[in-house]
């Protein structure tokens, strides 16, 4: 359910289970855990996408109500993404829900296809988000724009989202893939140092 290709130094990384909405259960969390503590070595793009129309929808419900919602594996894994030494991009082939948001949040570059749509529903779930999703959210789009969707349980447009901050581009849904490979195109013929060297000068979120 978790896909890993390699393109020269991109890893590609792909949530396929498209019949559930992308939605993540425990074993899929620890092999994304793996596969992003594997991209230390050798990976210099590593890009998140999704199968489907849904890049996913969080926790697997099922999962969600015996204790995933609350699981630290979410924390663990955006935490892994945000200081990896890489240039890292969401390729967001379609709406993002819930815990899958921290895994966006986390990357470095965030583009999306028009239809997206962007919503964290723990106020109406009863759930708090996991701790560093509410300061990288706030740090993309605002303090007062964070707590519209954290609190006010708001579900934001792919324009909107391009509006606040929270995207960087919108691209056709043909091109998703093609586009982030080519927002990485400079760093795969960079060495690794100057990589990692150019990521740390810039404030993290």
């Amino acid at each position: 359910m978790i896909e890993v290709s390699n393109k020269g130094a991109t890893t590609i990384v792909t949530l396929n289970r498209p019949e559930k909405a992308n939605s993540l259960t425990t074993e899929m969390l620890e092999t994304l855990l793996d596969t992003v503590r594997a991209a230390r070595q050798g990976t210099k793009v590593l890009i998140l996408t999704g199968e489907g129309r849904v890049f996913s929808a969080g926790a697997d419900l099922d999962e969600a109500k015996a204790g995933l919602a609350t699981s630290p594996l979410w924390e663990a894994l955006s935490s892994e993404i945000a200081t990896l030494p890489c240039l890292t991009i969401a390729a967001l082939n379609g709406t993002l829900a819930g815990g899958a948001f921290g895994m966006a949040l986390a990357c470095d570059l965030r583009i999306a296809v028009a239809e997206a749509k962007f919503f964290y529903p723990v106020m109406s779930l009863g759930y708090l988000p996991q701790p560093s999703d509410p300061k990288r959210l706030a740090a993309l789009v605002g303090p007062s724009r964070a707590k519209m969707i954290l609190m006010a349980g708001q579900k934001i447009t792919a324009d909107e989202a391009l509006d606040w901050g929270l995207l960087d581009c919108i691209v056709p849904r043909e091109d998703i893939l093609e586009s982030a490979t080519a927002l990485g195109a400079a760093v795969e013929g960079a060495q690794p140092a100057h990589i990692a060297g150019i990521k740390a000068l810039v404030p993290s979120k």
